[in-house]
């Protein structure tokens, strides 16, 4: 596949046009070992040479090294694109597999001046809130956020890893633009309940890790594959027996892909997308990569269209996945419903 010229979706019912395919800008920064920070300037332009337009990063990302190392890039092409960051959630450089999380206001306040500071705009055009913090109200995170939206820090709200009630009595306080959640032909815990409560309120499914943290790639087989300080050891379904038997799943993706001619990837995005058909709701995948190359593959996916024989192939993988997408799974949706 070689066509990478994507098209548009509306991010829910009052939000802004973007492409069908976000970029995933985390792994510039953080998390997935060193990167050439060269490359990945070039990566962020051809992204939005190819139809790109939802470029998305937190504060949390390298403790806020993201959102500025992106500043310069959003600052030449702000009228182009859609930037997404968020708070709520901090990493302690000290000990990676701790997670801090706050939706008090004052915190919220603190946050989003931080993070037009650091991304050196006037406005963010998606602010999500990262993880919920069951202690607070969300009527009262999400007033707060509403707040900014009335005085031009924001123009969009969004959510990640909330339950279908916690979106409800949020999108009550103030209308949610974006629901981001993991979803990919590993995860899919949120097609039960929050995928059919973001489609009756008119909210766009953005979906992070497609590629399942790119094990759908085939890229690597196991932990021990990937650098030491690559957060992806931490997590279970990629060590020890778990990772053997995943890897032995990717054998479906790869029948489907020799019939389309295509990647590993390519079918896994291409899956994602057919989401949006499937229920009836705006699905824009967000992978990341580092690689030019990587966004000309990626994009292609958008033109993939999967037959019902694929589809029935692909079906059964969810259920056989071996282990949890975190060693913590409270932090998430899937720990609240």
């Amino acid at each position: 596949m070689t066509d990478s010229t994507i098209p548009t979706v509306q991010l829910g019912a009052h939000g802004p046009e973007v492409g069908v395919q976000g970029l995933g800008c985390m792994g510039m920064s953080f998390a997935y070992g060193p990167a050439d920070a060269e490359e990945s300037r070039a990566t962020l332009e051809r992204a939005l040479e190819r139809g790109v337009t939802l470029f998305d990063t937190a504060d949390a990302y390298g403790d806020g090294d993201n959102e500025r190392f992106l500043a310069p890039f959003v600052r030449a092409h702000r009228d182009e694109l859609v930037i997404a960051t968020k708070f709520a959630l901090s990493i302690p450089p000290e000990d990676p597999t701790r997670r801090i999380i706050r939706n008090d206001p004052p915190y919220i306040r603190q946050a989003v001046e931080a993070s037009l500071k650091r991304l050196d705009v006037d406005v963010i055009d998606l602010y999500y809130m990262h993880r919920r913090d069951p202690r607070v109200p969300i009527e009262e995170t999400v007033g707060v956020m509403a707040e900014l939206v009335r005085e031009g820090k924001v123009k969009h709200l969004g959510l990640s890893e909330v339950t279908a009630d916690e979106l409800r009595a949020a999108h009550a306080v103030h209308p949610i633009a974006a629901l981001q959640s993991e979803w990919s032909l590993f995860s899919r815990d949120i097609e039960r309940n929050v995928v059919p409560a973001a489609a009756e309120l008119g909210v766009a499914l953005v979906a992070y890790s497609p590629l399942g943290r790119g094990f759908l790639t085939g890229s690597f087989a196991r932990a021990e594959d990937l650098t030491p300080d690559d957060f992806r050891r931490q997590q279970p379904r990629f060590t020890g027996d778990n990772a053997a038997a995943n890897a032995a799943l990717l054998d479906r993706i790869r029948e489907v892909a020799a019939r389309h001619d295509a990647t590993l990837g390519q079918i896994a995005l291409a899956w994602v997308h057919h989401r949006q058909p499937a229920h009836d709701l705006p699905v824009i995948p967000i992978p990341g990569t580092r690689k030019p190359a990587r966004v000309d593959e990626n994009t292609a996916a958008a033109h993939i269209t999967l037959t019902e024989e694929d589809l029935t192939v692909l079906e059964p993988i969810a259920s056989q996945v071996a282990g949890d997408r975190y060693a913590d799974m409270t932090f998430t949706s899937a720990g609240r419903e």
